[in-house]
Formats: C-alpha cells, sequence, structure tokens
C-alpha cells in the first residue's frame, strides 16, 4: 500500500457504507486519498438517494394508473439495489487496491467539494 494512514484499508470500506463515510472524512483528514474516497462515497449516497426517490415516485403514479405494471417496477427496485451493492463492492475493491473508481457526472463533484 502507499504511505498514508495504516488505517486506510478500513477508511476506504467506510467511505463506501452511506452514512458511515462521514467517519474518514473527519479522523483521516492528512490522508488525501482517503478524503476522495469519503467524498465520493457521500457523493455517491446522496446520488442514490435522489435516484431512489425519483423511482419510487414514478412507481407509485404507475401503479395508482395500472397496478399490475407497478407491481413489476417495484419488483425491478430489488435488481437496482443489487445493482448498487455491486457498484459499493466494485468502489471499495478499487480503492483497496490503489485505484478509483469513477463514475461520468457523479464522481466530478467528490473534488468539489
Amino acid at each position: 500500500m502507499p504511505d498514508g494512514s495504516p488505517n486506510r484499508g478500513i477508511m476506504i470500506v467506510l467511505a463506501y457504507l452511506w452514512l458511515l463515510a462521514v467517519v474518514p472524512l473527519v479522523v483521516e483528514k492528512g490522508d488525501a486519498e482517503v478524503q476522495w474516497h469519503a467524498r465520493n462515497g457521500i457523493v455517491l449516497m446522496i446520488a442514490e438517494i435522489v435516484a431512489l426517490g425519483a423511482y419510487v415516485a414514478f412507481t407509485t403514479l404507475v401503479s395508482l394508473a395500472m397496478l399490475g405494471l407497478g407491481f413489476a417496477l417495484g419488483l425491478l427496485l430489488v435488481v437496482a439495489w443489487i445493482a448498487v451493492l455491486g457498484l459499493h463492492v466494485v468502489a471499495i475493491l478499487k480503492g483497496i487496491n490503489g485505484g478509483r473508481l469513477i463514475l461520468p457526472g457523479i464522481s466530478a463533484y467528490a473534488t468539489r467539494f
């Protein structure tokens, strides 16, 4: 592992576990790489919450119009959450191995704050 915090691996894992991303953001102020992963994890969490809210609103409207299609869209949410879990696992593995998972349109915000 490159020089930095001895807890770098743990902090990178925490960076992609939703609200736990605040822990490395506060604790590891001296490690720029951990800070980036923590900010990226927070931006990813916010994007997921916005997407979830939009999906639930859309599914609710469709359910009011056609119950069967709304039910099918509700089941599709399970598949979406499995994809989100996979995305977090890939981000954690890349981070532990010294890389960064750059998501177009989302990761750019991690360097802004």
